[in-house]
């Protein structure tokens, strides 16, 4: 704990090793987080087929779920490259495949995914829609874990603020001087939490995927765009900004962009189907 202005802060040092065996190898919170989402989203996916949701058997489950993890992996590296740094592709193009050293991208992780997903269901003759519908689903329990190991490894941390909770990071650019807002822990429970809650209660709780299919990868794409903005507003960028929107804001206004077409595009389907029945 420090005193500035007559208040308490934290401070964080982090440490990105859950256990450590040598100076750079160990159990880091940033593998262990990929590691937890994946579980989750596996036992997701297998209470799906289970209970009827799911047309993916256990078989299946793992090449949908292999597929997936390579999306989010790639996908996720690549627009990090590609929206936050993409001088490494002139410096230093072969650091793209050093996923070990961070670096990796929320929105390049949702198109990884949109790639295995249309594999997966073209793979299986099954629905693009439904498909997407249920992948979308899974993805929430790994941003949560991530924006957690964020936190932990003193990453992205937030704009300067003397709230009660605000935390300093020594790995901030002044050191730790000005406390922060702890931004992550702000993401993990708009884009982790909220968002497992809210694709949680749709597809137990509504006939979404039957009567809807795509309708709540749209409705995901769109809630999420809004969660990011608003939590932007706590974040440091960590880019220019560009139009006086952070990287991350402008690239949540074309994802609901993307998601609200889609959304759009799901209540016509039905509806059209509806009127052929």
């Amino acid at each position: 704990m420090d005193e500035i202005s007559g208040s308490s802060y934290r401070v964080h040092e982090p440490d990105p090793f859950l256990i450590q065996f040598t100076e750079t190898f160990g159990i880091r919170y940033y593998g262990l987080a990929y590691i937890l989402g994946f579980v989750v989203g596996l036992w997701l996916l297998n209470q799906y087929y289970k209970k009827g949701r799911s047309p993916y058997n256990p078989d299946q489950q793992s090449d949908f779920f292999i597929a997936l993890i390579i999306g989010v992996v790639a996908g996720g590296r690549l627009g990090y490259v590609l929206f936050y740094a993409p001088e490494i592709l002139i410096t230093a193009p072969w650091k793209v495949f050093f996923v070990w050293e961070g670096g990796m991208a929320s929105h390049g992780g949702f198109i990884g995914v949109a790639a295995a997903t249309y594999y997966t269901a073209r793979k299986n003759s099954q629905s693009f829609w439904l498909t997407a519908d249920i992948a979308c689903s899974l993805a929430p329990a790994g941003l949560l874990f991530g924006r957690i190991a964020n936190y932990l490894n003193g990453e992205l941390w937030g704009k300067v603020s003397y709230v009660s909770w605000a935390v300093r990071f020594t790995t901030a650019p002044d050191g730790g001087v000005q406390p922060r807002h702890p931004s992550q822990l702000y993401e993990a429970g708009l884009e982790g939490l909220l968002m497992l809650l809210y694709s949680q209660f749709r597809i137990w709780k509504s006939p979404v995927l039957k009567t809807h299919p795509g309708s709540l990868v749209g409705e995901f794409l769109l809630l999420y765009s809004v969660v990011r903005i608003f939590g932007e507003q706590f974040r440091e960028p960590d880019a220019a900004l560009t139009f006086g929107l952070s990287r991350g804001s402008l690239l949540s206004v074309l994802m609901g962009a993307v998601g609200l077409a889609i959304l759009i595009a799901a209540r016509k389907r039905a509806a059209s189907d509806n009127a052929v029945q």
